[in-house]
């Protein structure tokens, strides 16, 4: 009797499914995209995957192959239908959830967030037509995720102010303010939150000297900057994505163990 023929045939089961993010991610994208999956949903799908993937290497690896290295390719904007349908399911951890919208803040801002910090020159790696697709793409999506403002916790409430001023409308920008109060009062200014919630409402009012001050005294004191010639949007969004990745560090970070 063999008796190692049952614990083989689980690791080998364990390995062809990969991590449990993936068969999450897997999952869902079952439920919601059933037909014409993009071309990145062959790392969820496909038989063989990488026997040494965990959780992190195998997001690290998805996302890359979605937005590589922060620049946008032909396939990127197929590639963020898969992202919005995660951040869209409740089955998503909240984590990975604010994950897949930071992603979509940095697939629609590429052009913007690379023109900051190149400037005057074109950026090494741009792609107009990819970055339009991509941003539009973003932009079709926004909605839907706004939708969910209510239902979200507030780390991926978060997010979503981010992604709602990169498409200001009539109607998001004046829900801005009441759905951010509970984060001014909560997180003073000179808090990684607080700071990063009062420049989503400075960018909500779109007052450009006032965004231009703001993005100044800021970079000044804490982040990264850029030339002052940069197109004041371009500045704002480039200092906007260095917060939001800085307040997602420490909302989206496992549990001990994980």
């Amino acid at each position: 009797m063999d008796t190692h023929a049952e614990p083989e045939q689980a690791r080998h089961d364990a390995i062809a499914s990969g991590p449990p993010i993936r068969q999450l991610f897997r999952d869902v994208i079952a439920d919601r995209l059933p037909s014409r999956r993009p071309p990145q949903a062959a790392m969820l799908f496909d038989a063989e995957t990488d026997p040494h993937w965990d959780d992190r290497s195998f997001l690290g690896d998805f996302y890359n192959e979605i937005l590589h290295q922060d620049t946008c390719q032909p396939t990127t904007a197929d590639g963020l239908a898969l992202i919005a349908a995660l951040a869209l399911d409740d089955r998503i951890p909240a984590r990975h959830r604010f994950q897949a919208i930071d992603l979509l803040f940095r697939a629609a801002t590429v052009a913007e967030r690379h023109l900051a910090e190149t400037w005057p020159a074109t950026p090494p790696h741009a792609d107009p037509d990819s970055e339009a697709r991509a941003r539009s793409t973003v932009e079709a999506r926004t909605p839907d995720l706004l939708t969910r403002w209510s239902a979200e916790c507030p780390a991926v409430r978060l997010a979503l102010a981010g992604l709602a001023v990169v498409f200001p409308t009539d109607r998001t920008l004046p829900a801005l303010t009441p759905r951010l109060q509970t984060f001014t009062h909560q997180h003073p200014q000179g808090t990684d939150i607080g700071d990063y919630v009062r420049f989503v409402l400075v960018l909500a009012a779109q007052d450009d000297d006032r965004i231009l001050t703001v993005t100044e005294k800021l970079t000044d004191a804490y982040w990264t900057g850029t030339a002052g010639g940069v197109p004041t949007r371009a500045r704002a969004l480039h200092l906007l994505g260095q917060m939001l990745t800085k307040v997602g560090a420490g909302l989206t970070r496992p549990p001990a163990g994980q």
